[in-house]
């Protein structure tokens, strides 16, 4: 069965390593025959949330800026997979901001089930991922139909482009392409 995969590649930088590894997941997914949607944050505007909770009443923030038509396709994704560089053992400041503003979703009937997260790093030691993923694990925590399914680490690229040929690209994409 088909499902609708969201992939949200959360660096600014323009051909980075971790697109690249959204790119691989998308592309095996799709090969899966899987429906791929990818959103670049880089170019979009995103504000802090406030914590006025104007979401929690009326189902989406006012804030009026690119998180709200995010947040939408975040509520109606099968599957989310997020893409990250990973800065002071850490996701982007952007992929956190951007959490906070999925606020609306707490509470919703929201469609994600699993999510997925990608991540490069210059540092190439065992694991340097681990605080973002334990940070994406607490979002996911408030969503109890959902599920962290899986992770794939790239370690040891820093220059844009510099993961060509990393094993992790393969893995992302394997990781696609075993959506069911």
């Amino acid at each position: 069965m088909s499902k609708l995969i969201l992939v949200l590649s959360t660096s600014l930088r323009k051909n980075s390593n971790s697109e690249a590894l959204a790119d691989a997941f998308a592309k095996g997914a799709m090969e899966a025959g899987h429906t791929v949607q990818k959103v670049s944050l880089r170019k979009k505007t995103i504000g802090f949330c406030t914590g006025c909770f104007a979401c929690q009443k009326n189902g989406s923030c006012i804030i009026r800026d690119d998180a709200v038509e995010i947040v939408r396709q975040m509520h109606d994704a099968d599957v989310i997979v997020f893409a990250t560089p990973i800065y002071y053992y850490e996701m982007s400041g952007q992929m956190k901001t951007l959490l906070d503003r999925a606020n609306s979703l707490f509470g919703s009937d929201y469609a994600f089930r699993d999510i997925y997260m990608l991540s490069a790093a210059a540092e190439d030691e065992e694991g340097v991922d681990g605080r973002a993923v334990s940070g994406l694990e607490g979002w996911i925590a408030c969503f109890e139909r959902a599920r962290l399914a899986g992770t794939v680490f790239a370690g040891g690229v820093n220059d844009p482009g510099e993961i060509a040929g990393h094993p992790a690209l393969r893995k992302a994409c394997e990781m696609g392409k075993a959506i069911q």
